[in-house]
């Protein structure tokens, strides 16, 4: 049976298979769905197999180069992206490990390039491969698939930068590529990093579960390209994360929410946004009411984002203001907080702690010194 796997029969695949997968995929939504599916199925089981090889031959790395210039040609990797969700299961798991192997799939030697082929060509000349990815949150059917494949390839800080600057059609923004984006104009809100906000707030369990997951790498994976974005974008992502995720009615995305907020303000790399957070009275005060929420791990991971606040040697005086104004509320509320936490002897010491310096703050606020 290994004649079937010969290197002749794999050069033809590997040159005619993009062209086909083209020509089944353009006809998806047409009368012909349904059969074109099937053709298209047994196409990407085709292009795996040259991918990953069979147990009578291993994969041919000129053969994979010839597979993957080819898909790049015929535009393969945007239109499975984005026909994701019409795909029947085992196509959308195939699909999952063809765009892994192409991802990472470097040049034979000789040829000198240091980024994988396929993702330095979509990162410079076609990002709409990864935003295509990322609506893939809008349909049940390609969320995990498309997840998963999302924080593989964000691993890359090119790839996260073509997510997070994505803004439609404006001047720099990533659409026109890698070099045209322009790190210090202010986001619209209108790209495909925003829409991840209501991917977890408002989809099914499943799909929020997965989008929070890629939004949590996306803003916890590159320690210099995030906090330029987070500086530069402090008011809109602030507002719209207290807003629809913190407050949330969901309970998963308001507790995972708290706590990846306090993971971001206490990233050392996050400092500067750290102390503009802080800083914000209007934020102590949705802080101060996660503390009375009904729900325990609510109050607990509002607590870690609380004693930041507190915390801070150089309060501003909005926030001064506010602790001084509930001081005794305060002391009394936290000497009882969590109080069944007996085993957690780091709590209590922070809670100790913020008891501390609640009660010797001055009377009246005073000027913050300079940082």
């Amino acid at each position: 049976m290994s004649f079937l796997f010969g290197r002749t029969r794999t050069r033809t695949n590997a040159t005619d298979l993009p062209k086909q997968a083209r020509e089944h995929i353009s006809k998806l939504e047409g009368p012909q769905g349904g059969p074109k599916a099937d053709e298209l199925a047994k196409v990407l089981s085709q292009i795996k197999m040259v991918l990953q090889g069979t147990p009578e031959a291993e994969p041919s790395p000129e053969q994979i180069y010839q597979l993957i210039t080819g898909m790049i040609e015929e535009d393969v990797l945007y239109l499975l992206a984005a026909n994701l969700h019409r795909l029947p299961f085992e196509s959308r798991k195939d699909t999952q490990v063809i765009f892994s192997y192409i991802f990472r799939f470097r040049t034979p030697a000789g040829v000198q390039k240091p980024e994988p082929l396929a993702l330095a060509w979509v990162v410079e000349k076609r990002p709409q491969v990864l935003v295509e990815l990322c609506k893939s949150y809008d349909h049940k059917e390609s969320a995990t698939p498309a997840g998963t494949i999302l924080r593989e390839v964000l691993k890359n800080e090119a790839a996260a930068a073509v997510i997070l600057y994505d803004d439609g059609d404006e001047m720099g923004s990533s659409s026109r590529g890698l070099g045209a984006i322009n790190p210090e104009r202010p986001q619209t809100g209108n790209g495909v990093f925003w829409k991840f906000f209501e991917w977890i707030d408002k989809s099914s369990f499943e799909v929020a579960a997965d989008a929070f997951t890629t939004f949590r790498e996306l803003l916890t994976k590159h320690k210099e390209l995030v906090p330029k974005y987070l500086a530069v974008n402090f008011d809109l992502f602030f507002s719209r994360y207290n807003s629809v995720l913190v407050q949330s009615n969901s309970y998963v995305t308001k507790r995972q929410s708290i706590k990846l907020l306090g993971e971001i303000l206490l990233d050392r790399s996050n400092y500067n946004v750290m102390t503009a957070y802080v800083d914000r009275g209007e934020h102590l005060k949705i802080c101060m009411n996660l503390l009375r929420d009904d729900r325990k791990m609510v109050q607990y991971e509002g607590f870690h984002v609380f004693k930041v606040f507190v915390a801070n040697p150089h309060k501003s005086v909005p926030v001064q203001k506010i602790l001084l104004m509930n001081r005794e509320k305060l002391l009394h509320f936290l000497s009882h907080f969590l109080e069944d936490r007996t085993d957690d002897e780091q709590f209590i010491d922070e809670r100790e702690f913020l008891i501390k310096q609640i009660r010797n703050m001055p009377s009246q606020p005073v000027q913050p010194q300079h940082r």
